[in-house]
């Protein structure tokens, strides 16, 4: 049995974690506000890009104009997979569910011939998938130096995954992140982004009034780059809201953990020190009457 100086060592220790779990909850319940702004801000432009695109795509149906960001090569052959996870852990299983995500499309392309090539962003990510898929990773990206997360930290992503593409280093596309949805709730997603599935492919009426000046093959030459820079930017913004909810989370928990623990180690400190001193009485009262 530990000693009540290995006990109160025991307690003050747990008391000493319990408040670096409080304020690691504090400091991403403050952050997570603006994280969650600037997520929700950027989905309408990501929606409307979407839409836009879709629109133009459905009038060039068929058209053999259009370029290979939207056709795609014609090919399923190679799959690049964007893994973008987070920089830092103790946030519960939001790196991991997005990894799980990944590892199960991994395995499934693989079933079907596939050929996969990993590009990792975020350090947790690239850390899990070393492990089994190692020589598939053909890149890392970091962020951990990133402060604010800004456009232009997307943008070289995505110069850098369009050029892979138009080298022919794959043929399809797919970014992983997790999209936020609140403080308990992140939902681990896989989003093709070359070519992209966009939700205005079906023509409409509406679609049919629409006249695009210059032509359709010159806007769709500059907006698909910056659809793929906009969409893991959406991303990247996502991920953030989602650590800084999970980190909450996960720190509220542990908090309530620790509470739990200073609870019955204290029971225990306490009934140990007064089984002791019982036990001294019993044997001063002793002595006195073998006197």
């Amino acid at each position: 049995m530990a000693s009540l100086k290995d006990m109160r060592v025991r307690i003050a220790a747990t008391k000493a974690t319990q408040k670096i779990t409080k304020a690691m909850q504090m400091v991403a319940a403050s952050k997570l506000r603006r994280a969650q702004a600037a997520a929700e801000a950027a989905r309408p432009y990501a929606q409307r890009m979407d839409f836009v695109l879709g629109n133009i795509a459905a009038g060039m149906a068929g058209s053999d104009g259009a370029p290979k960001l939207l056709a795609g090569t014609g090919s399923n052959k190679v799959h690049l997979l964007i893994v973008a996870t987070g920089e830092r852990g103790l946030a519960g299983a939001f790196n991991s569910s997005i990894v799980r995500l990944a590892r199960e499309h991994i395995n499934r392309l693989q079933s079907e011939g596939k050929d996969v090539k990993i590009l990792t962003v975020g350090k947790k990510g690239y850390e899990q998938l070393r492990r089994n898929y190692e020589k598939l990773i053909v890149d890392r990206i970091e962020l951990r130096g990133v402060r604010t997360l800004g456009y232009a930290n997307a943008a070289e992503i995505a110069a850098k995954v369009t050029a892979m593409f138009a080298n022919g280093e794959f043929d399809v596309a797919t970014l992983f992140y997790a999209q936020f949805k609140s403080v308990i709730s992140q939902v681990p997603t896989a989003q093709q982004i070359i070519p992209p599935k966009l939700d205005g492919d079906k023509p409409t009426a509406a679609a049919a009034s629409y006249e695009y000046e210059p032509e359709e093959e010159e806007i769709l030459g500059d907006l698909l780059p910056r659809y793929v820079a906009t969409q893991i930017f959406r991303a990247l913004l996502e991920n953030n809201a989602s650590f800084y909810g999970a980190q909450m989370s996960a720190m509220d928990n542990a908090t309530r953990n620790a509470g739990d623990m200073i609870r019955k180690q204290t029971i225990t400190y306490n009934r140990t020190r007064q089984a002791m001193i019982t036990k001294e009485l019993i044997e001063i009262i002793s002595g006195a009457e073998a006197l």
